[in-house]
């Protein structure tokens, strides 16, 4: 499955997926047998794992917070992992992966609200402006976003301007289109 993991490799037929679409190794093209519900689970948790970039107690912690607030748990499951900060660095087009949201965040590169946040997992609000740090746009990373963002278009909860580089957030996220199937993960942990 295409996890998007490569930024705009995953777009090109260089990606490893549509290369060799069977399991690594020397045994890859034989057959599987039927994996077990427990299997197909926990190879679901793995995926939203691997595709948000989180460790086993961030995705458990997101959801203890999901189980305690009213509502369906898949919906603020996804609504929890969509708006980290990384995730809406790489909605919004700055980044071409999480794995390099990640990196721009984590170097001080992006600013929420006029104010440099360096965590990852932060929450955003709607409301909130995500741009670049200004002495940050005169490097060769960003120099060439804006033109790429002409052919970007965002999610419908993220307002995008191209010409200053900065997303504001509209509303939480609805209605999110994820390759995963949350109720597999909320499952995993229910046991």
């Amino acid at each position: 499955m295409k996890l998007f993991l490569k930024g705009h490799r995953c777009n090109s037929p260089k990606c490893a997926a549509v290369r060799r679409p069977q399991r690594p190794g020397m045994h890859g093209k034989k057959r599987r047998r039927a994996m077990s519900e427990f299997g197909q689970q926990l190879m679901e948790k793995q995926r939203v794992k691997v595709s948000y970039g989180l460790r086993e107690a961030q995705l458990l912690k997101i959801v203890k917070a999901a189980l305690k607030k009213p509502g369906a748990i898949g919906e603020t499951i996804i609504n929890l992992l969509e708006t980290q900060l990384v995730n809406v660095v790489f909605r919004a087009g700055i980044a071409p992966s999480r794995i390099i949201a990640r990196q721009f965040v984590g170097h001080g590169h992006i600013f929420v609200n006029g104010e440099k946040v360096t965590i990852p997992s932060y929450r955003v609000k709607a409301g909130d402006i995500i741009a670049i740090k200004p002495s940050s746009k005169e490097l060769l990373l960003f120099k060439e976003l804006s033109s790429i963002l002409k052919k970007y278009e965002p999610p419908h909860w993220v307002e995008l301007d191209k010409e200053k580089l900065e997303a504001k957030i509209k509303s939480l996220p609805e209605n999110v289109e994820i390759p995963f199937d949350i109720n597999l993960v909320v499952d995993y942990y229910s046991k």
